[in-house]
């Protein structure tokens, strides 16, 4: 396209936060980051407009010197993989400034520059062709995350926030580790493709991917390093919810996909199998504690962890339906679950309560808020011509493909889905009466519309008419496959 598309893309935020600077009514602060973050989308729908579907390559591809003693460069480009993360990103950002409009009420410029400056250091993260750049955005992020937890989140904000990155930061450190052993072992570069096709002995592999899992897991989160999540979920403010659901996840299973997979083939395949163990134990232990829960928010947060489960299913499961299925199913939970979330801040934002047993009759109160609710619920459990069902089937495929005790405990996890989802609706929307006479509830205005609306598009669309999202990964993900099979035959 003749431009720097990609440094557009990430950097318009930060050129958004500048301009939030110098803006003194909140309203304008709204509307100008408003404004940024649909400008960042429209930079994105270019960019999949532009992308070639037909080549594995990366593409709009930016290099320059950056620290050449080191032989550092900022180096940003896209394959199939990751094009469909830097769209959600962005698709999200708008989602959560509208999400934040009334529900962040004081240092709302603090908040709103906290907010785009997370979004550029995401979106950094799924462009970085350089390791170290990488880093500095994997590690830069937590700092406005932490902000967004720790200030505007409630009651319990700062041991939440402060968990999180603790939690995160640890992870982080080993990662650190982890990319300095790389660079030594890996001719001295921190050139992301160069070192994809470095052959590294396996001993080397083998605890370099126990340094990244640690990192890795810590993000998705897998069982047993996921007790931040609920805690982050709960307190941070809907939009801090969004983001952690909808893309912060995401990461963790992304540098699987980027590094683990390619850099370290063997080692892969050789625990492929207690990472499948792994993927089960948080599909079921998910289910079961958000079958536990009366907070829906909890809810909501613990199904997360099983969700994500499915899609390191997907990953490991090491074959093209697995792997398609667990990409497939990151950007559907981006999508799922941060409505789902939008729809418990909007609720609570009318009765301050996020106790289940609250609620009681919402659909008369509120039809159309309940029918959203309704299809998003529908799209969590994956029925069938919603986008979860589309991801969750090759998932399943795959995972019985590549080991049948774990595939069937993926089966029963989707069962408890199933009972935890329809039992919280039934309560919500359908049981006896309570709303309307303990809270005066109002239904969804043109606001929030404007934000449901675009993610109810995507569960209908990637639903019923999943190709378009197929063909933009098939091409990365068979060349994924075919790095992996070609050198992990194991040690």
């Amino acid at each position: 396209m003749g431009l720097p598309l990609l440094s557009l893309i990430v950097f318009t935020p930060v050129a958004g936060a500048a301009v939030l600077m110098f803006l003194r009514s909140d309203d304008a602060v709204r509307r100008t980051a408003l404004a940024v973050t649909i400008l960042d989308l429209a930079l994105c729908v270019a960019m999949l407009a532009s992308f070639d579907t037909t080549t594995h390559e990366m593409q709009f591809t930016e290099r320059r010197l950056w620290v050449p003693a080191l032989g550092i460069t900022y180096a940003l480009g896209i394959d199939g993989i990751s094009a469909l993360f830097v769209f959600l990103t962005a698709l999200l950002g708008s989602i959560c400034v509208l999400a934040s409009w009334v529900a962040i009420d004081r240092k709302v410029k603090a908040f709103m520059v906290s907010l785009l400056s997370m979004q550029a250091l995401m979106l950094g993260v799924f462009c970085a062709l350089d390791l170290f750049l990488f880093y500095v955005f994997w590690e830069a992020m937590l700092i406005p995350m932490y902000l967004i937890i720790g200030v505007w989140g409630g009651e319990g904000r700062v041991y939440a926030a402060f968990k999180f990155f603790l939690y995160t930061l640890a992870g982080s450190l080993l990662f650190l580790i982890g990319v300095i052993v790389l660079y030594f072992n890996g001719g001295e570069t921190f050139d992301i493709l160069a070192l994809t096709a470095q052959d590294l002995p396996f001993p080397v592999q083998s605890w370099l991917f126990f340094a990244f899992l640690i990192a890795f897991a810590v993000k998705v989160p897998m069982v047993p390093v996921h007790t931040w999540l609920p805690d982050a979920h709960v307190q941070a403010p809907t939009a801090g919810s969004i983001i952690l659901a909808g893309v912060l996840l995401k990461m963790g299973a992304y540098g699987f996909l980027r590094f683990s997979l390619p850099m370290l083939p063997e080692a892969s395949v050789y625990y492929s199998t207690p990472m499948l163990s792994l993927s089960a134990l948080a599909i079921v232990y998910g289910g079961l504690l958000a079958l536990a829960q009366d907070d829906l928010k909890k809810l909501v947060a613990y199904s997360s962890i099983s969700h994500m489960g499915f899609v390191t299913m997907g990953i490991f499961a090491l074959n093209l339906r697995g792997l398609q299925g667990g990409i497939l199913q990151m950007f559907n939970h981006g999508v799922t679950t941060g409505a789902l979330f939008l729809f418990v801040g909007l609720i609570y934002e009318r009765t301050h309560t996020r106790s289940i047993a609250d609620y009681g009759g919402l659909m008369k109160a509120a039809p159309v808020y309940t029918a959203f609710l309704a299809l998003f619920t529908l799209s969590s459990m994956a029925l069938p011509g919603t986008n979860s069902f589309v991801g969750e089937l090759l998932v399943l495929s795959g995972g019985f493909a590549a080991n049948l005790a774990i595939g069937a405990a993926a089966v029963l996890g989707a069962l408890l889905g199933a009972a935890y989802l329809l039992g919280m609706y039934r309560k919500v929307a359908l049981g006896p009466a309570s709303v309307g006479v303990r809270f005066k509830i109002r239904d969804v205005n043109a606001r929030e519309l404007a934000a449901t609306l675009p993610l109810a598009v995507f569960v209908l669309w990637l639903g019923l008419y999943p190709k378009p999202f197929l063909g933009i990964i098939d091409v990365s993900v068979k060349h994924l496959l075919a790095q992996v099979h070609a050198k992990g035959s194991g040690p």
